[in-house]
């Protein structure tokens, strides 16, 4: 800030003393540099107004207006990045939602094949074992328990089928599914799972679906990654977000060295930062090596 602070005065000064395209370039060349330094466009705005009230002090009335005009083109260059920046990551969240939206289609394909595919395979599997039976009854014993494995088999198909694209989501809202969700994992995992519900009222249908990925997402690291034996989700409603913290017990990591070895992917980070992304969410992780991990969400609902 303190380099765009001192170059924007004298660059424009030079810009209004005549110094043409070259010096117009300098202020886009400041708008870059306090881009990538992280200084907003507010703070840009109350550079250009003090470096203009200095300039306006001495100059005579006549002059005003050239100075005025002069200043707007210089300003506008200035902030163009920013511009640009917004209508890329405008252009990218449209993508996102897009690629979003493909994944929900591709599961609810794959949901599909599970719950109709698959049972048909299993029919078929369990007509040839009746056949079997009859044929040699000294064989009806491993029949059965073949018959009882694909029995368990149909029972965790089914889940799957429902975890991917479930329909209490769509009903009942993100508690119900939630519990569903949960249940079906601590079966899967023996993961103990506390959830503190959401409020009754419904929230918009891509923010519950949004916390549904990512709970999932944050319960399969705990039981994949972390060796996690029990997670904690927390909700919070408030008038204008809702806030959602999955914290579990398992062996945590150091955010930063994730953070530059793999680019946050290998646990699946980067894929919830960008469907919170594309609802406007934030999200922040609290962790450290022994001492678990915290995922903190907070996504903004409309009135």
């Amino acid at each position: 800030m303190n380099e765009a602070a001192t170059a924007y005065p004298a660059s424009l000064r030079n810009y209004l003393g005549g110094g043409g395209e070259a010096a117009l370039q300098r202020a886009y060349q400041i708008g870059r540099m306090a881009l990538d330094a992280g200084v907003g466009m507010v703070t840009i705005a109350d550079i250009h107004h003090a470096s203009l009230q200095a300039l306006l002090q001495d100059v005579p009335i006549d002059e005003r207006n050239r100075i005025l005009t002069g200043a707007a083109h210089f300003f506008a260059e200035c902030i163009s990045p920013y511009e640009m920046t917004y209508g890329g990551f405008r252009e990218a969240n449209t993508a996102l939602r897009h690629f979003n939206e493909v994944l929900e289609q591709e599961a609810k394909r794959i949901a599909k094949a599970l719950h109709e595919e698959a049972g048909q395979l299993l029919v078929a599997v369990y007509i040839a074992l009746q056949n079997l039976s009859e044929e040699i009854p000294a064989a009806r014993p491993h029949t059965l328990k073949v018959q009882q494995l694909l029995d368990q088999i149909e029972i965790q198909l089914r889940r799957l089928s429902h975890e991917l694209t479930p329909v209490l989501l769509s009903d009942l809202g993100l508690a119900p599914a939630l519990r569903y969700l949960c249940e079906g994992l601590a079966q899967r995992s023996q993961l103990q799972i506390n959830i503190d519900p959401v409020p009754g009222q419904r929230l918009p249908r891509r923010i519950e679906t949004t916390l549904y990925q990512v709970a999932k997402e944050a319960l399969h690291n705990a039981v994949k990654h972390a060796q996690a034996t029990a997670v904690w989700i927390v909700f919070q409603r408030t008038s204008d977000s809702i806030y959602c913290r999955i914290r579990d017990n398992g062996k945590g990591f150091d955010t930063a060295s994730i953070a530059v070895r793999q680019g946050e992917q290998g646990f699946g980070l980067m894929g919830i930062r960008e469907r919170l992304s594309i609802v406007g969410g934030h999200l922040q992780i609290n962790s450290a090596s022994g001492c678990g991990t915290e995922l903190a969400i907070s996504i903004p609902v409309e009135r």
